[in-house]
């Protein structure tokens, strides 16, 4: 028995989304990888030749740019892009999903 067009149409809008998400998940998850050993790197450097006296670093404001760049990121109000995932739930959720099996097994 043949599944009616619609049905198809969203199954293969899951998988090819599932499949996308997985490679996108698989490679954010090793470039995150390079970029926290980068960053722990640059800190490690950063307090070595603050010990040598080479470099002054003002650790507070650092901290406190790091912290205020992750409250601006947030907001009450909710994005305009919302109906646009909605209206597209079926590659959406595949992408989600995949994205979410890449990154675990990355």
């Amino acid at each position: 028995m043949a599944l009616p067009p619609s049905i198809q149409l969203h199954g293969l809008e899951f998988g090819s989304g599932a499949v996308i998400g997985g490679l996108i998940g698989f490679a954010a998850k090793k470039i995150a990888k390079l970029l926290a050993i980068i960053v722990g790197l640059e800190l490690a450097l950063f307090k070595f030749l603050e010990a040598r006296g080479f470099l002054s670093v003002n650790w507070d404001k650092l901290t406190n740019g790091l912290v205020g760049a992750g409250n601006a990121a947030t907001s009450t109000t909710p994005p305009s892009w919302v109906a646009t995932i909605l209206s597209t739930f079926s590659v959406t959720a595949g992408f989600a999903g995949g994205f979410m099996l890449g990154f675990r097994k990355g």
